[in-house]
């Protein structure tokens, strides 16, 4: 019984820990450079593998989406790519393959401009297990490292497994019903963030041409700025004229969940509380969940 207590007692305060904020959500080159060798940092380098293995930030340990995403049936045309996987998955992939624990503090970085929406698709997936406190994003990428003259390395570090407890996950995806039901509430707004062809029906994504009602366009190209920077008051600028005002929740959609997640980070870096529809315009379409208007 003493042994039990103590189990709970210790997942209480893992958890607590977990779901405290206590990193900023963004850093620069100068603080990651004066912070890289730090014994509890573990840098993650996202973008394609054949440019990481020729140079990355060093210590940087790469990541692919293939690390964070529930297998795909592609026998069956109802399946839909980029799933969030079991979180016991998770916890066994991020601590075992990645060493990132309770005491990790997780920087993610792109290694080129593509690679943005995938980056904050691994932050989203770390808040998801409980390590969205402890996370921050390069801002500017590694361009911005290189282009401050700071080294690269070909060099792959050693990871050392770490035990992941068992935290509870945080809500941060919702489902099409939830997505229907975001028109009936006036502090809700439902955020497409596919480029406008798709979004005014110019150009069909799964068959359908438009978007789903009542959903504002928010390009996630629009996200960085000329520089690959996230700019606070530019993207504040930006919500507003979307139609999104201070305190309002955020449901984002894209063609799969990923680069929806740009406009994910980007609310939670402006105090909203957010959500991704994690099937996105695919789950829509390809299993009638409802219309779609142009």
């Amino acid at each position: 019984m003493k042994t039990q207590r103590l189990m709970t007692l210790s997942l209480a305060i893992a958890s607590a820990a977990f779901a405290a904020e206590t990193a900023p959500m963004i850093v620069d080159v100068n603080w990651l450079s004066s912070h890289l060798n730090d014994p509890n940092l573990v840098l993650l380098h996202v973008g394609p593998k054949a440019p990481y293995e020729k140079g990355h930030i060093p210590g940087a340990r790469w990541i692919s989406l293939d690390d964070i995403e529930k297998p795909m049936n592609h026998q069956n045309p109802k399946e839909i790519m980029l799933e969030l996987p079991a979180p016991e998955t998770l916890r066994a992939t991020f601590g075992g393959r990645f060493g990132i624990g309770p005491e990790s503090r997780v920087v993610v970085y792109f290694g080129e401009k593509a690679a943005f929406q995938s980056s904050t698709r691994v932050i989203l997936t770390l808040d998801y297990i409980g390590l969205g406190g402890h996370t921050s994003i390069l801002n500017g990428g590694m361009p911005a490292w290189t282009t401050a003259g700071k080294p690269l390395t070909a060099d792959v570090p050693a990871v050392k497994e770490v035990t992941f407890p068992a935290v509870p996950t945080k809500d941060v995806v919702v489902d099409a019903e939830f997505v229907k039901a975001v028109s009936q509430h006036p502090n809700q707004k439902l955020i497409d963030a596919r480029a406008p062809v798709f979004y005014k029906g110019i150009e069909a994504t799964y068959g359908k041409n438009g978007h789903i009602p009542g959903a504002v366009n928010l390009p996630y190209t629009e996200i960085l700025d000329g520089s690959l920077n996230l700019d606070r008051d530019r993207l504040t600028t930006l919500f507003r004229n979307a139609g999104i005002n201070p305190g309002d929740t955020v449901v984002a959609y894209c063609h799969v969940g990923q680069q929806a997640t740009t406009i994910v980070f980007t609310a939670r870096l402006l105090g909203h509380p957010v959500f991704l529809y994690d099937g996105s315009f695919e789950d829509w379409a390809k299993n009638s969940r409802g219309p779609v208007e142009k």
